[in-house]
């Protein structure tokens, strides 16, 4: 067989694309696929057997609709792009998640999803609980908290919390961080698969995990009403409130769900109950309600009847697999403990080698220091001794200066003594010369006085005779000359005689007047030079005694 023969009986194939909620595949699928051989080749790739919780969704027309299993991909109303897009979803949910989700895989599935959910919104979670949840999904990522590792902002880049809560209250990304490692701190030795697990508990207490809602009307002009599909059973809630549901329909109450065209009824399991009729918006709609409710309606059934072989073998294997990771975690946990054990005592130990090694650097330099200070004290000893020896010589210096300040003293004494009695002898000089000086100004006014008289009785005597010598010799008045041996001599008479005498007297009088006048000066100065030098022994005699008061 050729080739070219091969390749003609090869089957035509088309490609999808698979979107789970942290990855994505691709496939090449044959064209006669069903949507279960598609589903399996999905759930196979993920290593998944608990297949019964998941479909294929779409979305077409602005409608989410999940793949067909019984009928062919491409028989139905699939977007046309190559390649096709499906997102593989939970479709189903459990009622209790700890006792039927068995798989790891299924569990990590499921706790991405409903994580998702929350952070989108479509599942209400109070502020308190989101903050708890986010510190169970930290827990799950990061493992154990390390103060040493998980340095402050190290959730900055992870997306935790709905905007609503952080709408809500005005806090910082650093406050919200805060609050998130304060649980997260206490989930210590917390396993991831065990962290997902807590994480799914508190999720499916909340009124909104797991139900599907459908907008629906009780006739065929209102859409008043919301239509949910869960685990348990049918509720119906009004337009404005999902938590809680006007009227609920459990699965057990249930005997018949059909539809015609848009109309939808509910026939309870008692004939006798009133029958519930309501419409939705499309055909489609109904149908999409319908096939959620057999599924539901068959996990609910299968949940309260005998498990599988499958099923048993599962949970056989679950059960196994959480014992074997329970001994491991064990294991390692106490391996982590004796690590840890093992680190404290060797940090311990790096401790006390670095406070040895600390005391020992700190005593080797006590040595240096007592050794510096050995050899400085030695330096101060001899710099003392030297000390003491020029001490000594000044004290000998001092006892010398002593003595010779106090034969100073002595002198000093007996030459203030003698000044003290030349500064009396001159003040006695000085009181003396006072009294003279008085005595010759008195002396010398009386002199002055008799020197005035003098001149007055002269005057009038040279008048009286210049009278008489124009009376007797009127020729004589203007020119009178004489010479000494003229005999016109003899005509003078007495009086003249007299004043002749008198003017000679005055004459000497005044010559002697001046004369003790000047004597009277030469003494003053005398007198004023002595008493400068005095002043100049007096002031050389203070400034000694200064000194000799400084030196003592």
């Amino acid at each position: 067989m050729s080739i070219r023969g091969l390749k003609k009986k090869q089957p035509k194939t088309f490609k999808v694309k698979i979107i789970t909620v942290d990855a994505e595949m691709e496939f090449s699928c044959e064209m006669k696929w069903k949507g279960k051989d598609l589903f399996d080749l999905v759930c196979r790739a993920l290593g998944l057997r608990e297949t019964w919780f998941f479909g294929l969704q779409y979305t077409i027309k602005g409608m989410c609709t999940w793949l067909k299993m019984d009928k062919k991909v491409l028989d139905q109303e699939i977007p046309k792009e190559d390649p096709i897009s499906f997102n593989f979803l939970a479709k189903f949910y459990p009622e209790k998640v700890e006792e039927e989700l068995l798989q790891e895989i299924t569990q990590h599935l499921f706790f991405l999803q409903v994580k998702k959910q929350i952070l989108d919104e479509e599942i209400y979670c109070s502020p308190e609980a989101t903050v708890l949840l986010a510190s169970y999904a930290v827990q799950a990522k990061y493992g154990d908290y390390d103060p040493n590792f998980h340095e402050p902002g190290f959730l900055a880049h992870d997306e935790l919390l709905p905007k609503r809560v952080l709408r809500q209250y005005q806090l910082t990304a650093e406050m919200w961080e805060e609050k998130i490692t304060a649980w997260y701190a206490e989930h210590r030795g917390i396993a991831r698969d065990e962290a997902e697990m807590n994480y799914l508990k508190i999720a499916q207490d909340l009124e909104m995990y797991g139900v599907n809602y459908f907008p629906i009307a009780q006739n065929k002009n209102h859409t008043d009403l919301l239509l949910g599909v869960d685990a348990k059973g049918i509720h119906i809630y009004s337009i404005n409130n999902r938590f809680s549901p006007n009227k609920s329909f459990e699965w057990s109450a249930i005997r018949n769900i059909s539809y015609s065209e848009k109309e939808l009824t509910i026939k309870p399991l008692d004939k006798k109950a009133e029958v519930f009729k309501f419409f939705s918006s499309q055909l489609k709609v109904n149908k999409l309600i319908l096939q959620l409710c057999i599924g539901n309606h068959d996990l609910f059934m299968r949940r309260r009847k005998v498990d599988s072989i499958e099923i048993q073998q599962m949970k056989a294997q679950a059960r196994e697999e959480k014992a074997r990771k329970k001994m491991e975690n064990q294991r390692l946990a106490r391996e982590k403990q004796l690590r840890e054990e093992a680190e404290r005592a060797k940090e311990e130990l790096e401790r006390r080698l670095f406070q040895l090694e600390d005391e020992a650097r700190q005593a080797n330099e006590a040595l240096l220091r007592s050794q510096e200070a050995a050899e400085l004290l030695a330096e101060k000893a001899q710099i003392a001794e030297e000390e003491a020896k020029l001490l000594a010589q000044n004290a000998a210096e001092a006892e010398q200066e002593r003595q010779r300040l106090e034969i100073t003293a002595l002198k000093t004494k007996e030459e203030k003594r003698l000044m003290e009695q030349k500064m009396h002898e001159a003040e006695l000089i000085a009181v003396k010369l006072v009294k003279e000086s008085d005595r010759r100004a008195k002396e010398a006014e009386h002199l002055k006085q008799d020197l005035h008289e003098a001149r007055e009785a002269e005057r009038k005597a040279k008048q009286k005779l210049l009278d008489i010598t124009r009376l007797n010799y009127p020729h004589m008045v203007k020119y009178p000359q004489y010479s000494p041996t003229d005999t016109r001599d003899a005509h003078f008479d007495k009086g003249s005689i007299k004043l002749d005498l008198k003017d000679i007297d005055l004459k000497r009088l005044s010559f002697e007047i001046e004369r003790e006048r000047l004597d009277y000066l030469e003494k003053s100065r005398k007198f004023e030079d002595r008493l400068k030098e005095l002043k100049s022994e007096i002031h050389a005699l203070k400034l000694q005694e200064k000194q000799s008061g400084l030196y003592s």
